[in-house]
């Protein structure tokens, strides 16, 4: 088996020095909004540990599409010139930035999560949540409102302004949330979405919100910057999404010139069991490469990179994005390429402590 583990990825005209991804991950550390020293440091380090592809956190569009008062915001201009620092360090190191854009849906309005998981009360701050429809994720959220066609508008504009912001603080990629059951996943799921109109009922209908924002988002992205769509591949419960909508929703994503589906699982449900295992999603990433003919990135137990360079051998997708393993070594990248007896690139400050088929990264040139 070879180390394609360690060959670049080019999307478009972004080239992502290897197949070793960050996934995004909630840090719950922003006021208003704004990224900080936390963002920084945190992606950065993941960037000098040699991840090809850097993703910042789920930015909110709107400020009640926040799962938390601490999340991460790209809802107004002034968040532009925090998330342009982080792009231009990342760079620097020779990886690539992404960031994911989201709505939180019915699943906003919560405490963070190390601080009880909780529905923010109205003197705490919680706001009014909005779904598809007025259904709450389970007896601990908020009873969310219907969107109504005013509103379906509003937010297909939010991620239209929030891909313009994206654009302008530097970013390499850029990823649409609709998984985890944040509100583009609710739109998919029967289970979330029990309207009457032209958004709900048949997969047609319930794809649509998807679609329309991902065709909106396209064309204000730049035609040579890659653009993802993150989703859940299943709900696993019976009745609701399925790995066989998932493909067909895939299909009609790259119809409209998206380059990776990255492939998640759950969130839309509470209390499921999932068959959680090392790499349990990577076939999800497996059967929408080869069924939907679009580039995939598997996510979900990947913590080896034997089995890591399994994935991308075998081609069962053409990224590992990392989240927990990342957070246990940002250096996951450097480490594995020593295991593999594969050239690092380490940044010159360290090299001293490098194997010695190690090299300095180069910054990426805009």
């Amino acid at each position: 088996m070879d180390h394609a583990l360690f060959s670049p990825l080019q999307l478009r005209s972004v080239t992502i020095p290897n197949r070793i991804g960050v996934s995004p991950m909630c840090q719950y550390s922003s006021q208003d909004g704004f990224a900080n020293d936390w963002h920084l440091v945190h992606l950065g380090s993941r960037a000098v540990g040699g991840a090809g592809l850097v993703i910042v956190e789920a930015s909110a569009v709107t400020p009640q599409g926040r799962i938390t008062p601490a999340d991460m915001g790209i809802w107004k201009e002034e968040h532009i010139a925090n998330l342009a620092r982080i792009v231009r360090f990342l760079n620097a190191r020779g990886a690539r930035a992404g960031i994911q854009l989201a709505h939180a849906g019915r699943k906003a309005s919560m405490s963070p999560p190390f601080k009880g998981e909780r529905l923010l009360t109205s003197e705490e701050g919680g706001w009014t949540t909005v779904a598809p429809s007025a259904i709450p994720f389970s007896d601990r959220y908020s009873q969310p409102v219907a969107l109504d066609k005013a509103g379906i508008e509003a937010i297909k504009e939010a991620f239209v302004i929030a891909t313009r912001r994206a654009e302008a603080a530097g970013f390499d990629f850029l990823e649409i949330h609709a998984a985890h059951g944040y509100l583009l996943h609710e739109f998919l799921s029967p289970l979330s979405n029990q309207r009457v109109d032209d958004y709900g009922g048949s997969f047609d209908n319930r794809v649509r919100l998807l679609l329309e924002v991902t065709a909106a988002v396209r064309k204000t992205w730049p035609e040579h910057l890659p653009l993802s769509v993150r989703i859940s591949a299943t709900d696993w419960v019976e009745g609701g999404w399925t790995i066989d909508d998932s493909v067909q929703l895939a299909k009609r994503l790259r119809e409209l010139r998206v380059d990776m589906i990255d492939c998640s699982s759950g969130g839309n449900v509470p209390n499921v069991k999932m068959p959680v295992a090392p790499g349990y999603q990577a076939p999800f990433a497996a059967r929408i490469k080869k069924e939907a003919g679009i580039a995939t990135a598997a996510v979900g137990m990947i913590t080896e990179p034997v089995q890591a360079n399994r994935i991308i051998a075998e081609g069962e997708a053409d990224i590992v994005l990392l989240a927990r393993e990342m957070l246990r070594d940002p250096y996951f990248a450097v480490h594995a390429a020593a295991a593999m007896q594969e050239p690092a690139t380490w940044p010159e400050q360290y090299l001293r402590a490098a194997p010695p088929q190690s090299q300095p990264r180069a910054p990426i040139a805009k």
